[in-house]
Order: structure tokens, then C-alpha cells, then sequence
């Protein structure tokens, strides 16, 4: 079945699409053509994107596992981290470090997962990161039944969890082949979200059923032991149905290629850089106060644990990736309104004021501002993450055009040079901005054990986000050029 399609006064055919549910490789994928989007590569994009939300959202829910099973090991009988909920500083940084590795780990994997969708394929890469979720719950599941099992060797099965973080980078560069242009930027809203929420029901579903393992077999640490087994292998079916998904029901795009070109003029762009620290403040801040969130609550609030229903909802630790995830989407949405540099710096603001209220709330011994004024950082956050997304499309695209205008270039070349290297940028932007989780957790750590006191690490992040607000200012609204060319466009679909 054949289609004619007019191209400014010229005639071309264009072959049909037909849809199928079985996976198979695309040799031919015209998403931006509307007859062959509308007769069935709609409908495929759509099955993809289904599959790469679960397995991406598994991903997340594996990558940020220990950072709630960390808070029960030490009633699980594993001396290190035993006091945890005492306030122990050995045990708060033992915690600390455990909860970090991963997100390093998820950071690094992420460029590399993002190349590796053009070379393998997105139904075979999919099942593969899927099915590598399976080594570091196993393992988990084994060793945390052997009460002897040193540090380490948890240390390792932690930098194995990253592997969930890595997913992001190709999930996401899987999507951005199927969708057209003006369809992009809700088809990864939609992933990203569904991938972030992922945190939110790790924290939610993990305590539990550790409670209701420990309900089971008993309050020691054999029920503990078993309890955290149970919150681990109940992922595993999960994770199953993920890889046989994808292997059965995804497709692989022929015509999918890496730009090696665009990743290198990205490399040499200062804004990539520039960016990149900023979304150190909004994503990493994001991941890493998830990961560390209930560890923060037990050894600050140690008393929360005479309250059985607070202690079962995990201290409700959940909630703080819960508001952030949903604060995502709508951090986009206002950018596209007010402008996502503005927006950037309200939050970098809005961020520095929630810590202050956060010292607050530990001078007072306050839970329920605490609580508070933690779930406004995430909100913040997540509202950040959409702003600074926005952002670095609209700046390669400003960039061009001025360039094109000033050197008599083609401007829709210049476009379309600028969307490959805004797309590249997004890659390396959220590698760094993803170790930027690690590198708020380590401050934590440091600083617990160098001056006893988490205090000194919070302040400096205070100050660090209200630097980081001077840097949007800077260079994104200071200037005749920022602002006539930067923050008043609209942010096109990358």
C-alpha cells in the first residue's frame, strides 16, 4: 500500500505503516510524516513507550532500593550499621556510603547506555538492562541472609543497583527516536515521570513489607533478615515481565544512529557545562536527598519509631520523590509561560529558603516542619528538573540563530544542527547532573564525621543553590543577548 505525499509542489511516494504487536527491527521509521504516523506508527510508538515506562520505572526502583533497606540492616544484626537509629555516626556514615554508590554508579552508566541504543538496538538493549536489574536483587536477597557478610561485599551488590540509574539515559534516547518533533516533549515527560515515580514506591512498598515480614517471623533480627528478603525478591516477577515485554512486544530502529559529530561541538559548548552545574542543583539535589531521605529521618527523629503506622509507612520518606516527581512536568509547563531561566532562579531561591527552614526544624526538633520544609526542597527540585530541560534546547537553538544571521547561513540547517547538539548536551548534562546525587551525599557523610554534624553540609548547600541562582542570572537573564534571545523563546520539542 502506497501514499502520495506533496513536498512544495513535488509529488513522492511514501510507504505505508502497518502496525504489528510482535517486536521486530524498523528498517523504515518516518515518525514526522503524518500519513505514516497516523497509519500505525502512532500505535507502535505508543506500545514502546509503555514498555520503556515499566522498565525504566523498575530501573529507578532498583537504583534507589538501598537507600530504604539501609535503615533496617543494622536491626538485621550487621554490626555497621547498628545505631542507626541512635543518631550513631559511624552508623550515619557507613548508611551514607552505601546509599551514595549506586548513584555514582547510575551516574557514570548513563553515556554509555545512551550509545548503546544505536548499536544494539532498543527492544534488545531494553530487555538486556531490564534482566541486569535481576543480579543486583539476587544478590541482595542472598547475602543479607548470612549475618557475617562483611561491608564490602554490600558495597558491591550497591554499585550493581546503579545499573537502574544507567536505564534512564537509554530509555530515554529509545523514545526520542519514535516520536516526531512536536510530539517529543510529552513522549519523555511521560518516561522520565513514569521513571522518577519509581523512587517514590521503592520508599512506599519496601517498609512495608518489611514490617509485614517481621510480622511473619518475629522483632529480631532474623525477621528483619527475612523481611528485607521479602522486600527485595518481590521485585523479581517484575523484573521478569520487563525483560520478556520488551524482548516480545519492542521494536528496534534501523535508522537510529549515534551523532558522534554533535556529541563533540555539545563537549566544546560552554553551556553544556554551564548547565550541567545547574542541574547538579535540581536532579542531583533530587536523587540524592531520595537516597538519603530515610536515612536523614532515623537518625534525626529516632523517636518516630514508638509510632508503629509512621514507622511502617517507611517515616514517610516516600512522599518527598513522590511531590518531586509530580512537580516535573508542571516545572516544564511554566517554563514554557514565564520562561525557564526565571523559573530557574525562583527555584535556586526557593531551594536555599527550604534549607534554612530544614536547620530550623532540627534547632526546634520539629518533625512536622521538618517534614515540611523537605517536601518544598523536592517540589523545588522536581519544578527544577523541568525548568533546566527546557532551558538547554531553547539555548542551542539561540546560539545557531545568531550565529546563522551573523555568518549568512541557512537558518534551518542551523536548527537542525542546533536540536542534534541540544540532544547530545541532554545526555552528558544528565550524567553529571545525576553524580551530582552522589556528591550531596558524600558532603553529608564528610561532615558527620569530620564535625559531628550534618549542619555544616546543608549550609553549604544553601549557599551553593544561591550561587547557583547568581549563575542562571548571569547568563541566561543578565545580558541584551540572554534575554532577547534566551529567556523570552519558546522551548521547542528536542
Amino acid at each position: 500500500m502506497t501514499a502520495t505525499v506533496a513536498t512544495t509542489g513535488q509529488q513522492s511516494e511514501t510507504q505505508a505503516f502497518e502496525h504489528q504487536t510482535r517486536g521486530r527491527w524498523l528498517d523504515k521509521w518516518e515518525p514526522d510524516n503524518t500519513e505514516f504516523w497516523e497509519s500505525g506508527g502512532k500505535k507502535t510508538a505508543r506500545k514502546n513507550l509503555i514498555f520503556s515506562v515499566f522498565a525504566e520505572n523498575l530501573g529507578f526502583s532498583i537504583w534507589v532500593i538501598w537507600g530504604t533497606v539501609v535503615t533496617s540492616m543494622g536491626l538485621a544484626g550487621f554490626d555497621f550499621l547498628a545505631g542507626l537509629g541512635k543518631g550513631n555516626p559511624t552508623a550515619v556514615s557507613n548508611a551514607l556510603l552505601l546509599t551514595s554508590t549506586p548513584t555514582l554508579v547510575g551516574a557514570a552508566l548513563r553515556i554509555p547506555y545512551t550509545f548503546a541504543i544505536p548499536k544494539f538496538g532498543g527492544r534488545a538493549f531494553t530487555a538486556f538492562s531490564a534482566a541486569m536489574l535481576l543480579i543486583p536483587t539476587i544478590g541482595l536477597a542472598y547475602f543479607v541472609n548470612q549475618p557475617e557478610t562483611p561491608m564490602w561485599v554490600f558495597m558491591v551488590l550497591a554499585a550493581l543497583a546503579g545499573v537502574g540509574g544507567g536505564n534512564f539515559s537509554s530509555s530515554m534516547a529509545n523514545i526520542s527516536f519514535f516520536f516526531p518533533e512536536g510530539k517529543k516533549g510529552a513522549a519523555l515527560g511521560i518516561n522520565a515521570a513514569g521513571g522518577n515515580l519509581g523512587v517514590a514506591q521503592t520508599q512506599l512498598v519496601l517498609p512495608l513489607l518489611i514490617t509485614l515480614g517481621t510480622h511473619i517471623m518475629a522483632k529480631d533480627a532474623a525477621g528483619y533478615r527475612f523481611g528485607i528478603t521479602l522486600s527485595v525478591l518481590v521485585w523479581i516477577p517484575f523484573i521478569l515481565v520487563a525483560t520478556f515485554g520488551a524482548l516480545r512486544y519492542m521494536d528496534s530502529i534501523g535508522t537510529a544512529k549515534s551523532d558522534g559529530k554533535s556529541y563533540k561541538l555539545a563537549l566544546t559548548n560552554r553551556h553544556t557545562w554551564i548547565m550541567s552545574f545547574l542541574y547538579i542543583g535540581t536532579f542531583g539535589s533530587f536523587i540524592g536527598f531520595s537516597f538519603a531521605f530515610p536515612t536523614l529521618i532515623k537518625a534525626n527523629f529516632p523517636d518516630l519509631a514508638k509510632i508503629g503506622w509512621i514507622t511502617t509507612l517507611g517515616n514517610l520518606a516516600f512522599l518527598g520523590a513522590l511531590v518531586g516527581s509530580f512537580s516535573r512536568p508542571f516545572g516544564g509547563w511554566v517554563s514554557d509561560k514565564v520562561g525557564g531561566a526565571k523559573m530557574t532562579v525562583f527555584v535556586f531561591g526557593g531551594m536555599s529558603v527550604a534549607v534554612a527552614l530544614i536547620m530550623a526544624a532540627l534547632e526546634m526538633k520539629s518533625f512536622p516542619l521538618y517534614l515540611a520544609a523537605f517536601l518544598v526542597l523536592f517540589i523545588l527540585t522536581g519544578i527544577g528538573n523541568g525548568s533546566t530541560y527546557r532551558m538547554i534546547p531553547s539555548i542551542f537553538s539561540a546560539e545557531a540563530k545568531k550565529y546563522a544571521s551573523e555568518h549568512g547561513m541557512d537558518i534551518s540547517e542551523a536548527t537542525a544542527s542546533a536540536r542534534r547538539q541540544a540532544g547530545a548536551a541532554i545526555g552528558v548534562i544528565g550524567a553529571i547532573g545525576a553524580s551530582g546525587g552522589y556528591v550531596l551525599q558524600q558532603a553529608l557523610r564528610l561532615s558527620n564525621i569530620n564535625f559531628g554534624s550534618m549542619t555544616p553540609a546543608f549550609w553549604a548547600y544553601a549557599g551553593a543553590f544561591l550561587v547557583m541562582a547568581g549563575v542562571t542570572w548571569f547568563f541566561y537573564l543578565r545580558s541584551s543577548f540572554a534575554t532577547g534571545r534566551i529567556s523570552s523563546l519558546a522551548y521547542a520539542n528536542v
